[in-house]
């Protein structure tokens, strides 16, 4: 027999398998007519991707799986993008437009807290996940901490054990229309949903890895260790995982028990639609403005390393040796991290250079971009082990050289780039330092900020993504099939 073809089996469980001249047949009991048709080595799949959102704040998780969705279906696959609790904002077009959110944010809360709720009327349950009370909804979810969440997570990890399993049965109801060929969940706070979705679709699931082990880390304790060891006995479930590095992917190997052979590595990709496609020109001349920048673009917060690039600035304000230094800080910024923005810019105006620093919360894509051109140099110096970090590759897309600390993620980009510097992660004087460096060196910064915008055309963008998630998504459909 050929290599390479399906074989429906009409009347059986199984809706197909893949054969070839080494495979195993097993036939489904009740097969009534066997059908094989060739299939070419590089079709279309049919891949549903599992997103939760993030209600009125911007996910770098939510833009990644977006931009990914679109670029699937921009190279002929049949791509899917299935929102859950919240709706996704985003700052390019919405790829889940149409899609009913599962797992509503008011449904999932109350069926945490009502065991009256968890059997009430259907009806019920698709009023309150109606989009627009979810949008409603989403306002007071922005200010949920990971430390109020413990016994949420827990129960969502669980999947067809947890409050919430009703929701797992209209997703899969929903799926089975969907007919997909491999399910993709967004990040490992899902994978209390690979069970049924592996038995019931009989299809297999992939799991991304995108920083979830901040969210668990952030847990009580108690919950914390729970949570951990659900999701390592959930992950053997799995059939692979994507990790953003290779640092990333060994750190959770780890810390889920996983062997060497269930993880793979695909950097994350953007859309470079927008970006410089010319090389940018020195810091200091007419393409740039004409006062050097340091700029951060992530979410607001401390986490993101945000009052950490403060002080380096001050530091740099308090040196003088950089005439004019100005810095930008935009991103995401919900009620909570605009608590942090209101501290900083007190403690700038204490310090009389208020004036200097600008604050961008939110801004539309159209916005990102020339808020990016507009730096000399870059720096989000997160205090926290970084999975990926996709706001360097969106700056070095803009021909901006980057400083980071040199842990997480951090090294392996910058060494894959050659777009920037890295500094020692705990000393504020280290990262001034090299900031102060490239600032002082336009043709230096010019240098770095040149290679590093060709290695993210060259390694970084979502078409390349893409093409390597298509091409581990159809090897889990051909193991799945020939275990």
């Amino acid at each position: 027999m050929p290599p390479s073809w399906r074989i429906s089996l009409t009347g059986s469980n199984c809706p197909f398998c893949w054969v070839d001249e080494s495979s195993v047949y097993h036939f489904a009991l009740g097969v009534s007519r066997l059908t094989f048709r060739p299939v070419a080595e590089n079709r279309p799949l049919r891949i549903v991707q599992i997103t939760p959102g993030a209600g009125k704040m911007f996910c770098g998780a939510c833009m990644r799986d977006n931009a990914l969705v679109a670029a699937l279906r921009r190279q002929g696959h049949a791509a899917v993008m299935a929102p859950l609790y919240l709706p996704l904002t985003l700052d390019e077009a919405d790829q889940s437009a149409g899609a009913p959110i599962f797992y509503g944010g008011i449904s999932v809360y109350l069926e945490q807290h009502s065991a009256l709720f968890r059997h009430g009327p259907q009806w019920l349950r698709r009023l309150l996940a109606a989009p627009g009370l979810l949008k409603l909804a989403a306002g007071p979810a922005t200010r949920t901490r990971p430390e109020n969440l413990g016994p949420i997570t827990l129960s969502m990890l669980r999947g067809e054990e947890g409050n919430q399993s009703r929701e797992l049965d209209e997703l899969i109801g929903w799926l089975r229309d969907e007919k997909p060929e491999v399910i993709c969940l967004s990040n490992a706070l899902l994978i209390g949903l690979t069970r049924r979705l592996r038995a019931e679709l009989r299809v297999p699931v992939i799991c991304t890895l995108q920083g979830e082990h901040w969210f668990l880390d952030s847990l009580p304790p108690g919950p914390r260790e729970l949570a951990w060891q659900t999701v390592a006995e959930r992950a053997a479930e799995a059939d692979l995982f994507i990790a953003p590095s290779r640092y990333f992917a060994d750190l959770m190997e780890k810390r889920l028990q996983l062997p060497p052979d269930r993880m793979r590595v695909v950097f994350n990709g953007i859309n470079l639609e927008g970006f410089s496609p010319e090389p940018q020109s020195a810091p200091l001349n007419r393409d740039h403005p004409p006062l050097p920048t340091l700029g951060f673009f992530a979410r607001l917060c401390r986490e993101k390393g945000l009052e950490k690039l403060v002080a380096a600035f001050l530091l740099l304000k308090k040196r003088g040796r950089v005439k004019n230094l100005k810095l930008r800080a935009g991103g995401s910024c919900g009620p909570a991290d605009q608590v942090v923005v209101d501290e900083l810019r007190g403690r700038l105006e204490k310090a009389g250079v208020a004036g200097d620093v600008d604050f961008v919360p939110n801004p539309s894509r159209a916005a990102k971009l020339d808020f990016l051109r507009s730096l000399s140099v870059f720096s989000v110096p997160a205090t926290y082990d970084e999975a990926f970090g996709l706001y360097l590759i969106e700056a070095l897309a803009s021909g901006v050289p980057v400083v980071q600390p040199a842990h997480s993620a951090f090294p392996e980009i910058v060494q894959a780039t050659g777009g920037g510097l890295l500094c020692d992660a705990h000393d504020v004087g280290a990262l001034a330092g090299a900031i102060e460096s490239l600032l002082l060196d336009p043709a230096r910064a010019l240098a770095l900020g040149e290679a590093g915008r060709k290695a993210v055309a060259e390694k970084f963008s979502v078409e390349t993504m893409a093409a390597q998630v298509a091409g581990l998504c159809a090897g889990a459909i051909r193991s799945f099939s020939n275990p």
